[in-house]
C-alpha cells in the first residue's frame, strides 16, 4: 500500500470509539468511524509498520449489523449520530465489549464487569446542543445547525435533530427565520467578521425548564436592539416558552464560545434541575451531564461503589460542579471538592446551600497544587477527570494518600485504561467495573471503575 492511495476493505473489528481495523495484503490500517462487517473505502494517510491509518471516505456496503432506517433525516450529511443505523441494543453491547476490552488489557487481576446501563431515551435526551450559524455553501444563504461531516466550515440546516425534543428544534426554527428577515451574516471565521456564531440552548429534563443564549460578535448591526427585542417576543410566543433568555458577546477566534459579556434579555440568568433528590441550578456556562436520566444512571452507581460513607472524609477530585460531592455530602462526614475552573466551583458552593450541605466544601485550584494544601486525609476519594485523563505529575501524590477506596469515573476509556496501570502499580486493584451511555447514537460511553487497596 502507498501513502495517499485509495483502498476499499471490509472491516473485521471495531475498536472504542469505532476505529475499525482493515486487513489488506497483510497490513493492518486502522479507520475511524467505522462499524464491523462494512466494506468502506479509505485513503492512506500514514504508513506505520504495526498499524497504518486510513481516512474514511464512504461505505462501500453496510455492515449486517445495520438494520435500522435513521431516524433522522440529517444522516450521512451531519458529523453526529453515526451509529444510527444500528439499533439501539446492539449500540449498547458494542460498547460494553469495546470497553471491557480495553479493561482487560490494562487491568492486573479479574474483576466484576457489570457492563453498560442503557440511556432511558434513545433520541432526544440531550439537555444543552450548540448550534452554528453558517453556511452549507461558499456565498449560500444562512444556516443554523451542525458541521456537514468531514467539513471544518460547511454548517447545515439541522432542522430536525433527534438528539433534542421539539421544544429546542422550535427554538432553532424561530431564531433562524428571524435572523434570515433582519438579514444578518454570519463571524466569518478566516475574516473575522460577522454577527451571529451559536445558539446555544439547555433543556432540563426534570423540571422541564428552557434557556436560550444568542451568542454574537460585539459587530452590532444597527438595529441590534430591534432584533433582540423581537427575538424575546418570538420565542415566548412559542407553545415552550423560554424561562431565560440570554444575549452572550464572544470575540473569539476560535470556534468556541468564550464569554466575553451576557446581558439577561428575558426572565432568570439560570434554570434548574434535579438529580437523585437534589436541587442543581444551572447557568448558560455550567457544566452539567447532557443527558439528566443517564446521569442519575451514573450517580447511582457512583454512590454505590463508594458504599458506606458514615463518619467519612470524601475527596472528590476535578469536582465540576460538585454534583458528586452534594449526593454523597448528606451520608458522609465532610466532603471537600477541588475543581480549577472558579465559575464551577462557585456553582458548586451556591448549589450546596440551595440543597442545605454544610458538610462539604469547594476549592478552586489545581488539583496537582491543592494536594499540597489540603489539612484532612481522606478515607475515599472520588476521581472524575477531564477526558485527557489525570495529570501524570498529579496522580502519585492522591495516590500517596494510601485510600482503601478510589472510583474513577472517565469520559474517555483510553485515558482511564492508560491511569489504571499507574494505580494498580501503587497497590491497588480493580475490584468493580461499569458504564452508563450517556450519549445513544454516538460511539462515547461513561466508564465507573472501583479500585480497592490490597497492599501497602
Amino acid at each position: 500500500m502507498k501513502k495517499g492511495e485509495f483502498y476499499t476493505g471490509t472491516v473485521t473489528k471495531a475498536v472504542f470509539m469505532d476505529k475499525g481495523i482493515i486487513e489488506i495484503d497483510g497490513e493492518r490500517v486502522a479507520v475511524k468511524d467505522c462499524i464491523e462487517g462494512q466494506e468502506v473505502e479509505f485513503r492512506l494517510k500514514h504508513r506505520r509498520e504495526r498499524l497504518s491509518e486510513g481516512e474514511k471516505k464512504r461505505v462501500v456496503k453496510p455492515s449486517p449489523l445495520e438494520t435500522e432506517r435513521p431516524l433522522c433525516p440529517h444522516f450521512g450529511e451531519c458529523g453526529s449520530c453515526r451509529l444510527q443505523t444500528l439499533p439501539y441494543e446492539t449500540q449498547v453491547k458494542r460498547k460494553a465489549a469495546q470497553i471491557k476490552e480495553l479493561l482487560d488489557n490494562a487491568t492486573t487481576a479479574p474483576f466484576e464487569w457489570e457492563g453498560v446501563l442503557a440511556s432511558p431515551k434513545a433520541f432526544e435526551y440531550r439537555n444543552k446542543v450548540e448550534f452554528a450559524f453558517g453556511n452549507a455553501e461558499k456565498d449560500g444563504p444562512l444556516t443554523l445547525g451542525f458541521h456537514r461531516k468531514n467539513s471544518f466550515y460547511d454548517i447545515i440546516d439541522t432542522e430536525e435533530c433527534r438528539l433534542v425534543d421539539e421544544a429546542v428544534r422550535s427554538v432553532r426554527r424561530c431564531v433562524i427565520e428571524l435572523a434570515r428577515e433582519f438579514g444578518y451574516d454570519f463571524y466569518h471565521r478566516n475574516t473575522h467578521e460577522g454577527y451571529l456564531r451559536h445558539l446555544m440552548i439547555r433543556r432540563t429534563y426534570f423540571t422541564d425548564m428552557l434557556m436560550v443564549d444568542l451568542v454574537t460578535s460585539s459587530q452590532a448591526p444597527a438595529n441590534e436592539g430591534e432584533f433582540l427585542n423581537e427575538l424575546v417576543k418570538r420565542l415566548n410566543a412559542l407553545p415552550k416558552a423560554p424561562d431565560s433568555i440570554l444575549h452572550t458577546i464572544s470575540d473569539a477566534w476560535a470556534d468556541a464560545i468564550v464569554n466575553d459579556c451576557t446581558d439577561l434579555l428575558f426572565g432568570e440568568d439560570h434554570i434548574y434541575e434535579e438529580l437523585l433528590g437534589l436541587r442543581f441550578r444551572i447557568t448558560a456556562f455550567s457544566f452539567f451531564q447532557t443527558n439528566s436520566q443517564g446521569a442519575e444512571l451514573l450517580y447511582a452507581k457512583t454512590r454505590e461503589y463508594v458504599g458506606e460513607t458514615k463518619d467519612k472524609v470524601i475527596f472528590d477530585l476535578y469536582s465540576g460542579t460538585g454534583t458528586i460531592a452534594q449526593l454523597l455530602a448528606p451520608v458522609a462526614k465532610h466532603v471537600t471538592g477541588v475543581e480549577i475552573v472558579p465559575e464551577a466551583v462557585e456553582a458548586a458552593k451556591y448549589n450546596a446551600g440551595l440543597n442545605g450541605l454544610s458538610n462539604c466544601d469547594f476549592i478552586a485550584d489545581d488539583v496537582l497544587k491543592a494536594i499540597d494544601r489540603l489539612k484532612e486525609k481522606p478515607d475515599i476519594i472520588i476521581l472524575d477527570p477531564p477526558r485527557e485523563g489525570i495529570n501524570p505529575k498529579a496522580l502519585p501524590k492522591i495516590l500517596a494518600f494510601g485510600v482503601q477506596n478510589i472510583v474513577y469515573i472517565s469520559c474517555k476509556a483510553t485515558s482511564l485504561a492508560r491511569d489504571l496501570e499507574v494505580i494498580q502499580k501503587a497497590g491497588y486493584r480493580v475490584k468493580k467495573a461499569a458504564c452508563t451511555d450517556l450519549f445513544p447514537q454516538v460511539g462515547h460511553v461513561e466508564s465507573c471503575v472501583l479500585l480497592e487497596r490490597v497492599s501497602n
